[in-house]
């Protein structure tokens, strides 16, 4: 089984509830939730918004591969609400949002997908919660513990 960690964000609606069912989705879909962060409240980034985000990591142990795992997650947020990814890298509000950050030490580069996700270090709202449950996973590229690089 692969370890994956994902990171998830919502500044919409009811946004404690919008995680949970995005792990419920999660769990039902992709498997077995092993581990889950604190929600932790955050500033947008990237874009002006009036609305604060609500961001967390888990980590799910599963069999599917990856270009399988950003399927569902689409399907996942296309059936809480998220109408479009970022448009020509202009971000939106969003009810949810699901990254693959980490698959086991993979590194990977396709059209639609990077592992490990290339802003993830860059971005305290991902690195933080991460930590929380992560801290001395080696991020592949950077061969260090997540904890050495989080800011």
């Amino acid at each position: 089984m692969a370890k994956v960690f994902l990171g998830l964000g919502t500044n919409l609606g009811d946004k404690r509830n919008n995680l949970l069912t995005a792990v419920n989705h999660i769990e039902e879909k992709i498997g077995k939730v092993t581990s889950l962060s604190s929600f932790y409240e955050t500033e947008p980034w990237g874009f002006k918004s009036d609305n604060s985000f609500l961001n967390a990591a888990l980590r799910v142990e599963t069999s599917l591969e990856p270009a399988t795992i950003l399927h569902i997650i689409k399907e996942i947020e296309t059936e809480m609400g998220r109408t479009q990814k970022s448009v020509n890298k202009v971000y939106s509000d969003r009810p949810i949002d699901i990254d693959i950050l980490l698959y086991d030490d993979m590194i990977m580069k396709s059209d639609e997908l990077t592992i490990p996700h290339p802003l993830m270090t860059e971005r305290d709202f991902v690195m933080k919660p991460l930590v929380e449950i992560a801290g001395d996973a080696v991020h592949p590229v950077f061969k260090k513990r997540l904890k050495e690089i989080s800011h």
